[in-house]
């Protein structure tokens, strides 16, 4: 928009700024502009190439291929199966299908704890071969150098707190975590240390809610909750979850968007009956 600056008699131009959700591309500079600006910030995972498409496509702002792919993907218990060049492999078909959304990669179990030139191999070996924006990883004091490592290689680090899937043994329980006041400061602590590290964003994983939103008041880095609550600076779900494609896994904090897994036998079915009937394929369809 043009205006006149009459006490000078100068033409000026006027532009309006760009919605940080309309960015062409989201980096971690966006994803601090929406927690600057009140606005939440939307992830789901991904493991290949069509998912990732279609997510980016609908226009999601993170899309995390996270070590759930161990679940999900190849039908573990927990998380802990998945290798590092699983990982990699997910995540390099899922970048192939990403044009705008920021692609954060999960360190597998093993790949990074207590060793953080081991750690810092990982991220380089995740980042250069599969094109991924930044990596995620567990844990909070015990973490920090390994951070700051992989921080100084210029690798952008996510970080998650509460109940972390990778110590599921030593939880020996996915209950909600930071109920007592003991545990809760220690996740106080924890996040403000993340911050102060050079963490880009934190998930916040299955805690009290008022705890979440006081902790996400705390911090000038975005937080993504999972069963966290509402006050967090974002939210993030397992698409086969939100989809309805897995349906045996029932936390309070699972909401369906769609029953992908009716929609899916359903077709299926049709597809065999047709088959069986020699409906398919039809003279249109054959050559």
């Amino acid at each position: 928009m043009q205006t006149t600056d009459h006490a000078n008699g100068i033409m000026c131009i006027e532009t309006t700024p760009t919605s940080p959700t309309e960015a062409k591309r989201v980096t971690t500079q966006t994803l601090q502009e929406l927690k600057v600006a009140g606005i939440p910030i939307a992830m789901l995972t991904a493991y290949d190439y069509t998912s990732a498409r279609l997510l980016d496509q609908a226009g999601i702002d993170v899309i995390l291929v996270g070590d759930s792919a161990s679940n999900v993907m190849a039908g573990h218990e927990t998380t802990l199966p998945i290798t590092l060049d699983q990982m990699i492999y997910h995540a390099q078909c899922t970048v192939r299908g990403v044009g705008r959304a920021l692609v954060i990669v999960d360190l597998p179990f093993g790949s990074y704890q207590g060793n953080s030139r081991k750690a810092l191999e990982t991220a380089i070996q995740v980042m250069k071969e599969t094109g991924a924006h930044g990596v995620k990883f567990e844990g909070g004091a015990s973490v920090k150098d390994t951070i700051l490592r992989i921080l100084d290689a210029g690798i952008p680090v996510m970080g998650h707190l509460g109940l972390t899937p990778q110590s599921i043994y030593r939880f020996g329980t996915y209950r909600v975590r930071a109920r007592d006041e003991d545990e809760a400061s220690v996740l106080r602590k924890d996040a403000q240390l993340l911050e102060e590290a050079g963490a880009f964003a934190i998930v916040l994983e299955k805690i009290p809610a008022v705890l979440a939103e006081e902790v996400s008041k705390s911090l000038k880095i975005p937080t993504i909750g999972i069963g966290a609550g509402v006050g967090c600076d974002g939210q993030v779900l397992v698409t086969h979850d939100a989809l309805g494609l897995t349906t045996d896994f029932n936390p309070r904090f699972v909401r369906r968007y769609a029953r992908l897994d009716e929609s899916i036998r359903s077709a299926v079915k049709q597809y065999i009956s047709d088959v069986r009937n020699r409906d398919f394929p039809s003279e249109e369809e054959s050559y």
